[in-house]
């Protein structure tokens, strides 16, 4: 960990409301797996953006703006989530979503087939869909045609979008943690 962490006695006043914002987002939206030390202090990518509030700030709000209300069905997220953590090698973001894909009824053979890299035979055609766009991205280039339309085709622009967006978050929190070198909970 390249970052101590920061318990909420250490605060400056530029850190604080961004703390309070984020531990209260994380107690409503992202439960399931370790994100506050038992100090109060955050973990996971929220205590590097914590760190940089002026970066970090800004990234908050677009984790807000993908994770409050969205379009996209759990699962669906869940799969191009850890299509790209799977991608980045990222140990904290899998170990999340892990746990976050089992909650929302991915079961334990699709979970490790995706963390290993390989497309599920048995996905929802929704759940391919969202394999198959974060794939592309993550392996870089162009998204091709026929993956875009049938995004759009399945969850509509507004949705297709969304994933598009869920993917490049996930890629900036992998690498977030993977620059930081952000451990995955004892």
């Amino acid at each position: 960990m390249r970052l101590p962490l920061t318990p909420p006695a250490s605060l400056s006043p530029e850190q604080k409301p961004l703390y309070d914002d984020m531990k209260g987002g994380i107690e409503k939206n992202f439960k399931g797996f370790q994100a506050i030390g038992a100090d109060g202090a955050l973990i996971g990518p929220w205590n590097p953006w914590l760190h940089f509030p002026k970066i970090g700030g800004p990234v908050w709000e677009l984790v807000k703006a993908l994770s409050t209300a969205p379009t996209l069905p759990k699962p669906v997220r869940e799969v191009a989530i850890l299509v790209t953590g799977a991608k980045f090698h990222s140990g904290y973001e899998l170990y999340a979503h892990v746990l976050m894909a089992e909650l929302r009824g991915l079961d334990d053979k699709t979970i490790a087939t995706i963390t290993a890299g390989q497309r599920p035979s048995g996905l929802s055609d929704d759940e391919a869909c969202a394999y198959d766009v974060a794939s592309s991205l993550v392996g870089g280039g162009v998204l091709p045609e026929l993956v875009y339309k049938t995004a759009v085709t399945r969850f509509g622009e507004q949705g297709a979008a969304e994933l598009i967006y869920l993917v490049g978050l996930y890629c900036m929190v992998s690498v977030t943690l993977n620059g930081f070198d952000v451990p995955v909970p004892e």
